[in-house]
């Protein structure tokens, strides 16, 4: 069988159905719920290149008449196992569910290089792969840009896709660093020198020191430079 890489149909449907016993496919049971739920999963799954398996259901179950598909977990990405609910017949007050195998092949954001902690990500550290999405971890990332200028919070080896949890916004504030903080309105504007007591990246609240005593919050608005909204 040709790999979904090299196969020239936008859709390659891989279902135990089609590999059960033949007294089943003579009988055409289900044929038309598992076509349904095959073709109501390839548009959740918004891709060119789908790989959906079907568990077929049990052969005891009665015939589900007008067939009406959905999932379970609205909003939940349709890749990996997931669960698939079937409203069947009139009024669809008859409920059954079945289980499929979904991947989805496309490109996908790896490190290019080792990443050390404290590394900030450029796009040279970037590189792109193809394959199944669904074989990923799940917190994988599909479009790195938002990335890019974020802080490593840990080793990432080369080749290991990207996750969002891996990164933080860059500091532009360093802990025990001299900040000015502004303050004003509408026709005055006022600024203290203090001392930041915590790192924080842009739009962070961190708190800083004035003096030995007075310790307020402030916001990060650029580097060592912190304003307090009036």
């Amino acid at each position: 069988m040709p790999s979904p890489r090299t196969l020239p149909s936008r859709l390659l449907l891989l279902s135990t159905w089609l590999l059960a016993a033949p007294a089943m496919a003579a009988s055409d049971l289900h044929e038309e719920l598992l076509h349904r739920v095959q073709a109501f999963l390839y548009e959740q799954a918004e891709a060119d290149e789908v790989v959906i398996e079907v568990s077929p259901p049990s052969a005891h179950l009665p015939r589900c008449e007008h067939p009406e598909p959905f999932l379970p977990r609205s909003g939940a990405p349709a890749v990996g196992r997931v669960s698939v609910g079937v409203r069947c017949g009139a009024g669809g007050h008859q409920v059954r569910y079945l289980q499929a195998q979904i991947g989805v092949i496309a490109s996908y954001p790896v490190a290019a290089v080792d990443l050390a902690p404290g590394s900030v990500l450029t796009e040279a550290h970037l590189e792109l792969r193809h394959g199944n999405l669904a074989e990923l971890p799940r917190q994988a990332v599909r479009d790195a840009t938002e990335l890019i200028g974020q802080q490593a919070r840990r080793s990432i080896r080369a080749g290991s896709p990207l996750q969002a949890q891996f990164f933080q916004a860059r500091a532009v504030v360093e802990r025990g660093q001299a900040v000015v903080v502004e303050a004003g309105g509408s026709s005055f504007r006022v600024t203290r020198e203090g001392e930041a007591l915590e790192p924080g990246a842009l739009g962070e609240s961190i708190r800083v020191r004035f003096g030995q005593r007075e310790i307020i919050r402030a916001r990060v608005i650029g580097n060592g430079r912190l304003a307090i909204d009036i």
